[in-house]
């Protein structure tokens, strides 16, 4: 594993579990379509010696306050809270971390370990939702970062972050939203991502 204080860019991959991608109530495989652009990103990532993969997964306890706003879901130790097949051979070299919340900045031990990055560069936010887990990762980041006097950038793919469709939530009216908010807050859109290791 990377040492935490060398490192100068993270990728981070929100919640692309069986619960939101394959299987259950909050579940929509139209968000599969991004896998294979975090997959090149991960590898990207991983072939970096100054970069690291950092996997959320959203695994709740049972009986948790999220459930009275939203379907039992991605409960701790089911199959919905796993990491989808796709992906789940690059975690085993990955810093992996699981929440409770829809906030990633929560999850145990996150916060500690950006603490420790001192060299940080770039944060690189992918997967789903992109008006929720993935919004409420990048905004607070920038909050955190901001408070510290950090200059690290935020950075959002367009084309590695995809939210669900359902009558109450239209997808590109949810993403564009989810899109403004975040420019608004300073996370840095872009419409895809280059290369990662500039050695900056």
């Amino acid at each position: 594993m990377k040492k935490l204080e060398e490192l100068k860019e993270l990728l981070v991959v929100v919640d692309m579990v069986n619960g939101f991608v394959k299987e259950g109530d909050l579940a929509d495989s139209y968000i599969n379509n991004i896998t294979q652009r975090i997959e090149e990103l991960i590898r990207e990532f991983q072939s970096s010696q100054s970069a690291q993969v950092a996997f959320i997964k959203d695994a709740h306890k049972e009986g948790c306050m999220e459930f009275k706003k939203f379907p039992v879901h991605c409960v701790d130790g089911t199959h919905e809270s796993e990491i989808i097949d796709e992906l789940k051979s690059y975690s085993l070299s990955s810093l992996v971390y699981k929440k409770n919340s829809r906030s990633a900045m929560f999850a145990p031990g996150f916060v500690d370990d950006l603490t420790k990055m001192k060299e940080l560069r770039k944060v690189v936010v992918t997967g789903c939702c992109t008006d929720l887990c993935v919004m409420d990762l990048a905004i607070p980041m920038i909050n955190y970062f901001d408070g510290l006097d950090r200059d690290v950038e935020v950075i959002v793919p367009e084309d590695a972050v995809e939210t669900y469709d359902a009558p109450w939530h239209d997808r590109q009216e949810y993403r564009d939203m989810a899109f403004r908010l975040m420019s608004q807050e300073g996370v840095k859109l872009v419409k895809t991502l280059g290369g990662v290791s500039d050695g900056k």
